[in-house]
């Protein structure tokens, strides 16, 4: 079981930077692929960025990738998202993810922290 806290959320003028951060419970961290996703109000949840259980490898979407950099401590448990050059389409809930595949697949959701981005 993984529990996954996200924080950094905030009300940004477009041009501006956040960093968003998501701690996560238990002694497994580094075995699981860390994922943002985000969701605006009325469209379906959409992925954003991921990064591999060591750290060495991260992917962007299309719509973020330049700006956006994903980043992992896995000492302290933490994924990162830091977010550049904001727009007011970056405006969402975003969501951390934990996911592993072993025997099955499994995936852990934090509850979200709201971005909004002023034009």
């Amino acid at each position: 079981q993984v529990q996954l806290v996200e924080s950094g959320g905030g009300l940004v003028q477009a041009g501006g930077s956040l960093r968003l951060s998501c701690a996560a419970s238990g002694r497994t961290f580094s075995s699981y692929d860390m994922n943002w996703y985000r969701q605006a109000p009325g469209k379906e949840r959409e992925f954003v960025a991921v990064i591999t259980g060591s750290g060495g490898s991260a992917h962007y979407a299309d719509s973020v990738s330049g700006r956006f950099t994903i980043s992992r401590d896995n000492a302290k448990n933490t994924v990162y998202l830091q977010m550049n050059s904001l727009e007011p389409e970056d405006t969402a809930i975003y969501y951390c993810n934990a996911h592993l595949i072993v025997d099955r697949s499994y995936d852990y959701w934090g509850q979200g922290t709201q971005v909004t981005v002023s034009s």
